[in-house]
């Protein structure tokens, strides 16, 4: 997969892609992310990036013809196939595992960083393919929504980690993860589920997923809407609802 992210403060994302795993996929060319300066593509003197809103208002707005040759110049640059195209902003669809696995399936991704009150109303319209945001509150820019888009879409690449392991996590099927135990066996007087001692691999697996299934209800409830259970994972969550009512 190639990734550009568009920002006009690329320091901000050096560090992110340049330790642990996400550099570990860089390196075995599993992912080939850049930075690319937005100031690259203006002409004027003072490298201007940004100008006053018509209409007036507060603070400044991203101009359209820097962004649009960026993308453009990244495009056909780009030998990959489909590139799409993401802008960072508030107002986007709320970012998801779901949403994750969609943009793993893409060969090529351009992330433009919002900064300031935002871009130009043309860059939406015209340049960019969808809208994301990564939580309901406002961050000075764009670069930070940008890296967390980004690690969770590489880890998701074939050859990031075992099939095992992602399917197990977190949303992964609409159900948050069942708790982890390692050594000691006994700490503080708080023991280890004895079931995960057993060796009995079939019995762990039905521990694991009851308390998926428990700590999914007890944390986000909202989930399990839209997950697809099995008539005894019903009849267990009935079960936990008249426990703790």
């Amino acid at each position: 997969m190639k990734i550009d992210l568009v920002t006009i403060f690329p320091g901000i994302l050096e560090g992110p892609f340049k330790e642990s795993m996400i550099k570990r996929a860089a390196d075995r060319g599993l992912v080939d992310i850049d930075l690319v300066d937005l100031r690259k593509y203006t002409y004027d003197r003072h490298r201007q990036v940004d100008d006053a809103p018509y209409g007036g208002g507060y603070g400044m707005i991203l101009k359209p013809e820097p962004l649009f040759e960026a993308v453009e110049d990244l495009k056909n640059k780009s030998v990959c196939e489909g590139t799409w195209v993401i802008l960072l902003t508030p107002q986007g669809q709320r970012f998801n595992q779901h949403r994750a696995l969609k943009l793993a399936e893409k060969k090529h991704l351009i992330l433009i960083c919002g900064r300031y009150e935002g871009v130009d109303e043309r860059v939406r319209v015209a340049l960019v393919d969808e809208e994301i945001s990564i939580g309901d509150y406002v961050l000075t820019g764009g670069e930070l929504a940008a890296a967390v888009v980004v690690d969770a879409v590489v880890r998701l690449l074939p050859g990031f980690l075992e099939d095992e392991a992602s399917a197990d996590e977190s949303f992964s099927e609409l159900l948050l993860e069942y708790p982890h135990y390692t050594r000691p066996a006994a700490y503080r007087g708080m023991e280890v589920p004895p079931v995960l001692l057993s060796g009995n691999h079939s019995e762990i697996g039905c521990w694991r997923r009851k308390q998926s299934l428990k700590r999914t209800y007890e944390r986000r409830p909202d989930l399990l809407q839209q997950a697809d259970l099995l008539p005894k994972e019903k009849v267990f969550l009935e079960e936990i609802k008249k426990q703790q009512s």
